[in-house]
């Protein structure tokens, strides 16, 4: 900020105030750049911060590259080396020194590798090789497992290692192939290539370890690109460290940080396999005690329903005398009933008895045949009749016939 002047005697600033105004301007000024020079007088602090000037043919600058970046250098800084470096501009305030704070620092000559690589990723982008949707999952429980990289690999170690901690019941294959050098990226491609043909495998993990941009380039080749794309296997790429990008990774259908994390992504976990099926044990135990229980209480109350045959028979024999004494119940009435019918029509029979007809007097006439005569016609004198009486009877002879009158 330009300093303001309101009456023609200038203010008077401390020099601390001073700084901060010219660091405000630097920073105002200029954004993040690239800067390209010789390294000299470099330092590293016990803090892990590095400290050296950068310089040209007419001038130099002094540079800071804190710990927190540093740390992602792929090289060591030396006096003399040709580099770039991504920084911004500001001044220390205490000294009043001008300088650049690196974020970022690679070998000079870097610069067309990062061209390239921006450009091919953008093409292969455009054709839509990294489409989210063309990822495909990797498989939860893979036959076997493969890797392509470089017998010789450290990387190569330390996915053995994870892969022999994680799942040492799922058989490894190596597709060996360079992963730096001069035709290194056709080797790799052609190692994809083997593997999908012989088709031993579910997953495949396509590493090495870190490096700088120049080593990591074999994975930066279109020819692995698409081979990656057009495998039919899924891939995991694990290339150089966590802050390492490769055309491999977008490629791939996973990117992992590291090759150890791409070997712990591509495997299932044993031990938390192991702990899975614990848990199924004991919850299958629970419920089978359960079970057990539940059958248990059903056994009891169908054992307390459960009769002895002694039981059963007593329970029969007096079921038997309710029936028993329902139906002498039911006959006893029955009987009543009959009985007052039987009564009833021995009442209505009475009165045609012809005994007691007898009994009031009259008499029952019957002929030779025991033919009931119930007038004088036909009747001839001398004619023999039988006369039955209330209290016994008598044989006798028509006299003499009368009519009615």
């Amino acid at each position: 900020m330009p300093l303001a002047f309101p009456s023609e005697k200038p203010p008077v600033i401390t020099v601390a105030e001073l700084n901060r105004r010219a660091r405000e301007l630097l920073e105002g000024e200029f954004r993040m750049l690239w800067v390209a020079g010789e390294i000299s007088n470099v330092k590293l602090a016990p803090s892990g911060h590095w400290y050296f000037g950068l310089k040209d043919a007419a001038a130099s600058v002094d540079c800071a590259m804190f710990q927190s970046r540093a740390r992602f250098l792929d090289f060591k800084p030396v006096n003399g080396q040709q580099v770039e470096v991504r920084a911004r501009v500001t001044l220390y305030e205490p000294r009043g020194s001008y300088q650049l704070v690196v974020d970022e620092m690679r070998k000079a000559g870097l610069g067309a590798l990062y061209e390239a690589f921006e450009k091919l990723k953008a093409r292969l982008d455009a054709e839509g090789l990294f489409a989210a949707e063309r990822k495909r999952p990797l498989p939860e429980y893979p036959r076997a497992i493969g890797i392509v990289t470089s017998p010789a690999a450290a990387a190569l170690r330390d996915v053995l290692t994870t892969l022999a901690r994680r799942a040492p019941m799922v058989p490894v294959i190596l597709y060996p192939a360079p992963v730096q050098g001069e035709g290194a990226g056709a080797r790799i491609a052609a190692a994809i290539a083997v593997a999908n043909a012989r088709a031993e495998c579910d997953v495949l993990v396509v590493c090495r370890g870190g490096g700088s941009l120049e080593d990591l380039w074999a994975f930066n080749e279109e020819v692995v690109a698409r081979a990656i794309a057009a495998s039919a296997i899924p891939v995991v790429s694990g290339v150089g460290h966590e802050t390492d990008f490769t055309i491999a990774d977008f490629a791939a259908d996973l990117r992992a940080p590291t090759p150890t994390a791409a070997a712990a992504a591509a495997s299932p976990d044993r031990d938390s396999l192991c702990e899975m099926v614990a848990q199924m044990q004991r919850r299958l135990s629970r419920d089978l005690e359960r079970l057990l229980e539940t059958s248990a209480q059903r056994l009891d109350r169908a054992a307390r329903r459960l009769l002895t045959p002694d039981e059963r028979i007593a329970r029969h024999r007096e079921a038997l005398d309710r029936l028993a004494r329902r139906m002498r119940q039911c006959a006893h009435a029955q009987l009543r009933l009959h009985r007052a019918h039987f009564d009833a029509r021995r009442a209505a029979l009475g009165h045609l008895d012809p005994t007691r007809v007898l009994a009031r007097g009259y008499a029952i006439v019957r002929d030779a045949d025991g033919a009931i005569r119930r007038s004088s016609e036909g009747l001839v004198a001398g004619q023999p009749l039988d006369i039955a009486f209330s209290e016994g009877g008598a044989e006798v002879s028509v006299i003499r016939k009368r009519t009615a009158s």
